[in-house]
């Protein structure tokens, strides 16, 4: 089943936060992941103000998204995401149809 990474970012150093984005596509590549979303303006249609970011990452399975996220190169990078920006972030199942 289509797994899908949620990332609700707000960015607090963007100069710093650019060198941890510039290195994650590469990584999703290699996991087999890509993107649904990246940035762009959220626009506010009911309840509160959304982050200033929001990335959705689409795998194959859960297992593929959690290979990535626990993976040596992403971990690696994880503490300028971190030291950068505060996130809420989400694993969930997608409807194969």
């Amino acid at each position: 089943m289509t797994a899908y990474v949620i990332n609700e970012i707000v960015i607090t150093q963007p100069d710093r936060f650019q060198t941890y984005a510039d290195q994650v596509p590469a990584i999703l590549k290699a996991y087999g992941g890509e993107y649904v979303v990246r940035g762009g303006a959220p626009e506010r249609v009911d309840g509160p103000e959304p982050p200033h970011r929001l990335v959705v990452l689409r795998f194959e399975t859960r297992a593929a998204a959690r290979a990535w996220r626990n993976s040596r190169e992403y971990l690696a990078i994880l503490p300028i995401r971190e030291a950068t920006s505060t996130s809420r972030v989400y694993i969930v199942d997608g409807y194969d149809a």
